[in-house]
């Protein structure tokens, strides 16, 4: 008889165990909080297809090969080189088309020779110096999305660094953004059997797992707080503005902005992908990074200056505008002195697993959601398909509030 599996939550790492528990021929239902599945990983239905947060893949990681041997991947935007051409920077206040050359220098070392127990700024500037150290630290908000990258570990930072300035890009655009993605990905899923109730708010564990099956929370790190009652279950994660924006087109604008004098980036994502906005007109995001308990104010004050330099007369240009502040919803983010390993631990004890981007796997972006999803289902099931260079930490007992 198959062993019945119970997941918690619809998004790319509850799809993720779904699929992969069905394929091992586990009886698997799926509960989803929300009418749709997707969770962070959703489309707008248009004219303006923005999505939730930078909709993008990494061809060099183990959750693309997972996702191309399925054929969940789909069509691709390409990047045209005319696109590319036009990436600038801001530094001391102008734009420039090349980053400090104390960047460069920074892309040889090694992730795993960098340590982790420092700052990436100070480990940065000891090789660089601290102008260019932190021009390259506020490069990376465009995967970090933290108001103080440098701060953050030096490992953690710089193995980010080298994966977005990869020689050819890592960078994968699904075409038509997320929602053709996630349509594949739940095709797959109800085709593998699994049940899925959207709709269905999961407040007491015991309702998710009436057999006392193994349950995979799959939710934001706050939620699978509160769902297990376990404070132990928090972790730092970035706070940012995300500000969508349809311009009338002009052909000066910029591909992409990179903010090397603070945390800030935009890209124009109808420049590779031009069915996101109508004919005519492009979409861009820009995410401006807040620091704790900063208004919303101090980052579109900030942005507004960085669009000035790149995006002439966009004001007046404007034909949609949404905005909102992603908080504790950008992926884990790790302080000097840790590593994934530090983080909450993907079993939970008693049949209870977790997976999500902010516990305890590796990866960047969503590949963190993705391996810990494979983890949770090895733990629960027995062997799987191993992410290659994984080692899962030892399981950690979860503490409760109940017990305290």
């Amino acid at each position: 008889m198959p062993r019945t599996v119970t997941v918690v939550g619809g998004g790319l790492a509850g799809l993720t165990v779904a699929i992969a528990a069905a394929e091992r021929g586990a009886d698997v239902t799926l509960h989803e909080a929300h009418h749709d599945l997707g969770g962070r990983a959703r489309t707008a239905a248009g004219p303006y297809h923005t999505n939730d947060g930078p909709h993008a893949f990494l061809s060099l990681s183990p959750q693309w090969r997972w996702l191309n041997d399925r054929g969940l991947i789909g069509p691709l935007a390409p990047m045209p080189l005319r696109e590319v051409a036009r990436l600038r920077f801001r530094r001391d206040g102008a734009l420039r088309r090349t980053p400090p050359f104390g960047m460069a220098r920074l892309l040889r070392f090694d992730p795993e020779d960098v340590p982790a127990d420092v700052d990436f700024l100070s480990w940065a500037s000891w090789r660089v110096g601290e102008e260019a150290a932190r021009a390259t630290a506020y490069a990376t908000v465009t995967v970090l999305f933290h108001h103080d990258p440098g701060s953050l570990s030096a490992r953690f930072v710089q193995e980010r660094l080298r994966r977005m300035c990869h020689v050819p890009p890592e960078v994968r655009y699904p075409r038509g953004g997320w929602q053709s993605f996630i349509a594949r990905m739940a095709a797959r899923v109800r085709n593998l059997g699994v049940r899925v109730e959207t709709g269905s708010r999961i407040t007491d564990l015991a309702d998710a797992r009436p057999d006392a099956g193994p349950v995979i929370v799959a939710t934001a790190l706050p939620a699978a707080r509160a769902l297990l009652d376990d404070p132990t279950l928090t972790w730092p994660s970035g706070r940012t503005v995300l500000v969508d924006l349809a311009l009338r087109e002009d052909p000066r604008d910029a591909f992409a902005l990179v903010d090397l004098d603070g945390p800030g980036y935009m890209e124009r994502f109808s420049g590779t992908d031009p069915t996101l906005a109508p004919e005519g007109e492009q979409l861009l995001q820009a995410q401006f990074p807040l620091a704790p308990g900063a208004p919303r104010e101090d980052a579109l004050a900030r942005g507004g200056t960085l669009l000035d330099l790149g995006l002439p007369d966009w004001r007046e240009r404007i034909t949609y505008r949404r905005e909102a502040l992603a908080e504790g919803r950008t992926g884990a983010v790790d302080p000097p002195g840790t590593t994934w390993r530090d983080r909450p631990s993907v079993d939970r004890g008693g049949g209870v697993f977790l997976a999500g981007d902010q516990v305890a796997a590796p990866g960047v972006l969503s590949a963190v959601a993705f391996s810990s999803a494979l983890t949770a289902v090895t733990l629960a099931l027995g062997p799987y398909r191993a992410v290659p260079g994984f080692r899962p930490p030892a399981p950690r007992a979860a503490v409760s509030s109940r017990a305290r």
